[in-house]
């Protein structure tokens, strides 16, 4: 018996380690928290709708060279992070401007309207390390204007951003940052390179890397040692030609007529090579050193770059993930919506009549169950209770032979008659 048990023991072991879960990185979203999931994007699409946004929805696979022509062969995404079919040279997408403005291009929207105002929300994929808040399959809300160079869009492109924060009961701080332009940023960069230069080797090997590819990115680095490097680091407003200087003034003051709080980061830089003029970041404390929430900038040669007209274009970015958690930190919880009624159908013919009863509420737009497992009537309570429902009927013998079930009201406890007829039912339920 001893051996038996050990034999026993030694298969429930091996059931539990041959047991499939989710791949790492990757997150099933269970319906308790796709409440406060379709609350956040409920939220935004309300905001994004008072803005004059229309949604976009974008596949998942596109040509891998879009990517490599949009995002720049040389950065971490396209080199370390991306989901491809080399065999295919498809991509699951990293990110969804690229995507967007595939779409804008191919459909030929510009020609419709000047400037578009999309959004678009779903899942991007990259492998890079998880981490709070930051998985391999994650969800963002992707926000875009194209066909517009004025820096009031850019003001009002942030304030919509900060709207759906303060709607949303988030706490976050603006920083806001001009990269220049393909005029400007040159000189900057060969300044700053120089800078660089002589402090190389106290970097880390991913900086000492981007000084060959992107040396803006130094500036980003979230290490301790090469922050201290590099915070004497000429900054590229000090390098802004005439015209992105004006611009950028000209953003500041649309920010400070819409009321919005915003503080300068000479640091902040885009590690997608298609930035350019503004940039900005809405940034918490409540989530460690990840602590960027929504990113976006101008991008205004992208469109040409990718066989468009030479269009300007600006969006941002916001992780659904990261607002979940932020939400979930505060203890917020959405709540289900209620389901007006619980239909209990004691014995067959009871079962039968409640189950066409609860169809023909549903056509008219009712929220309405019923227990199929023949339970007890004291048993269907406790379950009409939990799923908290607003009413519960009861048909019995008693009330089939009536005509009429027992409506009860599981708030006040109250009783009463009532016909059993879908629309009188759907009139009851509805009226409170």
């Amino acid at each position: 018996m001893r051996s038996f048990g050990k034999f026993y023991y030694f298969f429930e072991l091996l059931e539990t380690v041959l047991k499939i879960k989710a791949l790492k990185g990757f997150k099933d979203i269970l319906p308790d928290e796709v409440i406060l999931w379709k609350y956040i994007e409920d939220a935004a699409r309300d905001i994004f709708q008072r803005f004059n946004f229309s949604e976009i929805r974008l596949p998942i696979l596109e040509k891998t060279d879009l990517f490599a022509r949009s995002i720049g062969e040389a950065t971490d995404i396209v080199e370390k992070e991306m989901y491809t079919f080399v065999d295919k040279q498809v991509t699951m997408r990293p990110e969804a401007t690229a995507s967007l403005i595939r779409a804008y291009i191919e459909h030929g929207l510009y020609v419709h309207k000047p400037v578009q105002r999309l959004f678009t929300i779903g899942p991007m994929f990259r492998h890079e390390r998880p981490q709070k808040g930051r998985l391999r399959q994650f969800h963002q809300m992707d926000i875009e204007v194209l066909g517009s160079e004025n820096p009031l869009v850019d003001a009002e492109l942030m304030g919509m951003a900060a709207m759906l924060f303060t709607e949303l009961n988030i706490s976050v701080s603006l920083e806001l940052n001009s990269l220049g332009c393909p005029q400007c940023r040159p000189p900057y960069r060969a300044r700053l390179l120089s800078f660089i230069e002589s402090r190389l080797d106290a970097l880390c090997e991913d900086c000492r890397r981007r000084s060959t590819t992107n040396p803006l990115r130094i500036l980003d680095c979230k290490k301790d040692h090469c922050r201290q490097q590099v915070e004497d680091a000429p900054s590229v407003l000090a390098h802004l030609c005439p015209d992105c200087d004006a611009h950028f003034q000209a953003v500041q003051n649309g920010l400070q007529h819409l009321d919005v709080d915003y503080s300068l980061n000479k640091f902040m830089v885009r590690g997608l090579d298609y930035y350019c003029r503004t940039t900005f970041e809405f940034v918490t404390s409540d989530l460690g050193a990840q602590s960027a929430v929504c990113a976006g900038g101008r991008y205004d040669g992208l469109i040409e770059k990718l066989g468009g007209p030479g269009k300007a274009g600006i969006g941002f970015a916001m992780g659904i993930e990261r607002l979940v958690l932020l939400l979930q930190q505060q203890e917020k919880s959405a709540a289900d919506p209620d389901l007006d009624l619980f239909v209990i159908g004691l014995g067959e013919e009871g079962g039968k009549l409640g189950y066409g009863l609860v169809h023909e509420m549903r056509k008219g737009r009712c929220r309405v169950t019923m227990d199929h497992e023949g339970r007890s009537l004291k048993s269907q309570m406790k379950q009409a209770n939990k799923a908290g429902s607003r009413y519960v009927l009861i048909i019995g013998d008693n009330e089939l032979a009536s005509g009429k079930g027992i409506l009860k009201n599981m708030a006040t406890q109250q009783q009463q008659d009532v016909e059993l007829d879908s629309s009188v039912l759907a009139e009851r339920v509805s009226a409170s």
